[in-house]
């Protein structure tokens, strides 16, 4: 979109809770740092939209949809950074709150191809509730999304089952990305209250068995959507593996060599939740999240790669949809149109 976009009109389809914060991304074949007051050259430093729930907002507006952010920025030049660029996408950002005395959050990124080393210093990020949610956004959401739980953990953790319980009493649907969580204690009774109240989970190979504690993909599947919750696990070049009412299905998309997969995982939530927005089964909604995630690793940063509905829609025939239990080669999807009347499950 252009500068100061406006969002489309009307209640949002896609209502984004989470981090906004600005990435600092260092690109290069050797971006390891080295101590001692030694100084190293790379092939690129920026500055891009990061934050996971940001990425995803983002990513998610330029297929089209209605998309609000809920999240919290500091009075700085990091946070007007951030809502300056939300706002040139088309992302209503009434409900970020600007706190005057907690800095934005921020992340270096050191990124050499499918590879990264993070640092995130969380700031204001942290300081989201869900009360900072505003109930007529919530109520008029046809879908609410969260991401980074574990980093908001302290402050969203504690209201989030009663978020998502008010979301759907409301008639939307929920998800959640708990992404990494950096403590290594992977949730506790608040996590699992708010998992119970999330119609999809969208959790890493990694994080889904550190979730599940399970050890094997099809055990964490089982663990995870015991409550009854549909689960899609991301699975980078691999694609992804759909959990959908005790059946389970792979999701393989093209061959391609990533320039930085920042972000990758968030573009996915994009594109799959955009597919779902239009009507499409878990399996071929996530065959657009495969789409989207692919396209974003193209370019440097989360957002840059992230495609228009158009350039979406033709990656998404190239993405195969099977039964998990099928180890025939993958037939090339059938439907002509993933944002058309949705095409039957793989039998």
């Amino acid at each position: 979109m252009s500068a100061s976009a406006q969002p489309p009109a009307g209640p949002a389809d896609l209502l984004v809770v989470g981090d906004c914060n600005p990435d600092v991304l260092v690109v290069g074949g050797n971006v390891t740092p080295a101590f001692g007051q030694q100084e190293k050259l790379v092939d690129a430093i920026t500055m891009v939209v990061g934050g996971s729930a940001a990425i995803t907002a983002v990513a998610a507006a330029r297929l089209g949809l209605r998309v609000a952010l809920a999240a919290v920025v500091g009075a700085d030049a990091a946070g007007g950074f951030m809502l300056a660029e939300l706002a040139r996408e088309g992302v209503d950002c009434s409900a970020v709150i600007v706190a005057p005395d907690a800095p934005t959050a921020m992340t270096v990124a050191l990124s050499r191809g499918a590879d990264r080393a993070i640092l995130t210093a969380i700031g204001a990020a942290a300081t989201l509730t869900a009360r900072d949610v505003p109930a007529e956004l919530l109520q008029q959401a046809r879908h609410v999304h969260v991401s980074s739980y574990f980093l908001l953990e302290d402050s969203l953790g504690a209201g989030l089952a009663g978020l998502f319980e008010a979301a759907r009493a409301s008639g939307a649907t929920t998800s959640l990305d708990t992404n990494w969580d950096p403590a290594g204690r992977w949730g506790d009774d608040r996590l699992r209250a708010a998992m119970a109240q999330a119609d999809l989970l969208l959790p890493n190979e990694a994080e889904a068995l550190q979730l599940s504690g399970r050890d094997s993909l099809s055990e964490a599947a089982a663990e995870l959507t015991a409550a009854g919750s549909r689960l899609v696990i991301k699975r980078g070049a691999q694609g992804a593996l759909c959990a959908d009412g005790g059946r389970q299905y792979q999701v393989q998309p093209p061959r391609l060599s990533p320039v930085d997969t920042t972000g990758a995982g968030d573009c996915f939530n994009a594109g799959l939740l955009a597919g779902l927005a239009c009507g499409l089964q878990l399996p071929q909604a996530a065959a657009l999240g495969c789409a989207v995630g692919g396209a974003s690793t193209q370019a440097v940063g989360g957002t840059a790669g992230a495609p228009g509905r158009d350039e979406a829609l033709a990656l998404a025939k190239r993405v195969t949809v099977r039964p998990a239990s099928d180890t025939r080669p993958p037939a090339t999807r059938s439907s002509s149109t993933p944002w058309g009347p949705p095409p039957p499950a793989p039998a």
